[in-house]
């Protein structure tokens, strides 16, 4: 009930997901009954692998999430984490307040035995396939180790998700040399090349290296991580708008856009988010998939197969695993 369109996406989506996987999940919609059962006669869903849980209370974009936990326990949120904290799902996936969402999944959920805190992970396109950005909004005030257990759990997700073997992870920086950047990123580059193991550690990163594809963990803390997600989610909008602008100058210039129209569909399709999905929530003790507000249906699908991924990937066991190792 967390989307600015709920629970009409959510509703579309999951049967979407189900149609596409042929039953192959079960999934449980979380929400108003009443208006979750009106959302479904609008689509065919008989015989579908669903069931609906009534959760009448609503945390909205305003609420402050920890007050919210606390005063509205039969919300689809909280309800939701308290039903795969007890083993009756295998994975929760929302599209609502991030912050809500994940005080909720840290709160109810707990944390790995070896993490710090939770972090968001971020998906980038790059010329060399998907980088993950971690954090990308959870942790706004860091330390060097929480870094670093970024890191890592950045470094396995990219490895048995995204099949990339021995991932390359970098410290986002102003300059690739040793010595810059504040505080924070001096103290962390010592600290993380002291730690061997796992994590390909090759330095200071910038900026641009993300597109590139120069490395495919980021590492940087939530309020970077954030601004730089936030970013990244208006430059398709602002690419099309310039098109559009250069397509009303004459019938030439629309003729050439219409001749483009297939290839930037192409070149668009990989900065679309929706293709994604949704954005892991990596360090609870859980499977927690996190949306964005205006989620459409397909966004919903592929964030419910995101999470079905993590799962059968077992993320969290090697997260445990590779930090024990660490310490």
């Amino acid at each position: 009930m967390g989307g600015d369109f709920a629970p009409a996406y959510e509703v579309q989506g999951a049967i979407e997901c189900l149609r596409q996987c042929e039953n192959r999940l079960h999934i449980i919609l979380v929400g108003d009954e009443p208006k979750i059962r009106l959302e479904l006669q609008k689509h065919s869903a008989e015989g579908l692998n669903f069931s609906v849980v009534h959760a009448p209370d609503v945390i909205d974009m305003h609420d402050s999430p920890v007050v919210a936990i606390k005063t509205k326990p039969n919300s689809s949120l909280v309800k939701g984490i308290t039903m795969h904290k007890e083993g009756l799902a295998e994975a929760f996936v929302s599209p609502g307040n991030t912050g809500a969402v994940t005080a909720a999944s840290t709160l109810i959920l707990g944390r790995i035995p070896g993490v710090s805190r939770p972090s968001v992970a971020a998906i980038f396109p790059s010329e060399k396939g998907p980088v993950l950005v971690v954090d990308a909004g959870a942790v706004s005030d860091c330390k060097p180790h929480f870094l670093f257990e970024f890191g890592v759990m950045g470094s396995l997700y990219s490895e048995y998700v995204f099949k990339k073997k021995n991932p390359r992870v970098g410290l986002l920086n102003i300059g690739e040399e040793e010595s810059k950047g504040n505080e924070l990123a001096k103290d962390a580059y010592k600290f993380i090349s002291e730690r061997k193991g796992k994590l390909n550690f090759v330095g200071n990163i910038e900026g641009r290296d993300i597109l590139k594809g120069n490395v495919d963990v980021v590492m940087c803390d939530g309020f970077v991580g954030n601004v730089l997600l936030k970013f990244a989610e208006s430059v398709p909008g602002y690419l099309k708008f310039q098109f559009k602008k250069f397509a009303a100058q004459g019938f030439v210039n629309k003729l050439m856009i219409g001749m483009l129209r297939g290839s930037l569909k192409e070149i668009f399709r990989d900065m679309d988010y929706t293709e994604f999905g949704g954005i892991p929530l990596l360090g609870v003790n859980g499977v927690t998939i996190i949306g964005h507000g205006s989620s459409p249906p397909k966004a919903i699908k592929n964030m419910i197969f995101r999470a079905e991924e993590v799962v059968n990937q077992k993320i969290n066991q090697q997260i445990q695993e590779s930090l024990k190792e660490q310490q």
